[in-house]
């Protein structure tokens, strides 16, 4: 589908999935052609159709991108007050999930105003243990250039979504 004009309805659906489960789930192609799916926190989305995130752990995920630059990233909103009211309803007031296309680009140093950025998005947990060993030396970025999406479609429950698919 048309990616310009859903950009921000695409946008909307990561925010919610970000703050529903924290992650959303990158998928890349293995060297022999199997695929392979990793859980990844830091994805950014910019205004412009691209995104980045911050890349300290996936060793699987960048030794594919070096075989295979293509990425599918799956956004789910996992919220259970708006699955629940969802299921009730019979129908999603937004869209409960979305696919992103893309490609992804060499792994680079992290700008400062990118870590800050991500740092921001995950303050709450700055006095964990957890946020100390995974996130407080973030310093290597990916960045992502979006071409296509796909809406993830639930019979009648989305049917009013993206232009009544």
């Amino acid at each position: 589908m048309e990616i310009g004009s859903n950009w921000e309805t695409i946008r909307q659906v990561f925010e919610e999935a970000q703050k529903s489960c924290f992650h959303f789930a990158v998928a890349t192609i293995r060297p022999d052609g199997t695929p392979d799916a990793a859980p990844i926190g830091s994805l950014i989305l910019r205004d412009d159709f691209t995104g980045y995130y911050l890349e300290e752990f996936p060793a699987h995920m960048a030794a594919n991108l070096k075989h295979n630059p293509r990425v599918c990233v799956l956004a789910v909103n996992a919220d259970k007050l708006y699955w629940g009211k969802s299921l009730m309803e019979g129908i999603f007031s937004m869209p409960p999930a979305v696919r992103l296309y893309g490609t992804a680009g060499e792994l680079r140093k992290a700008a400062k105003a990118e870590v800050e950025a991500w740092q921001k998005k995950v303050a709450l947990a700055s006095k964990t243990r957890g946020y100390k060993i995974m996130w407080e030396n973030m310093s290597h970025a990916r960045d992502i250039t979006f071409d296509s999406f796909e809406p993830v479609v639930i019979g009648e429950m989305t049917a009013e979504l993206w232009g009544g698919i």
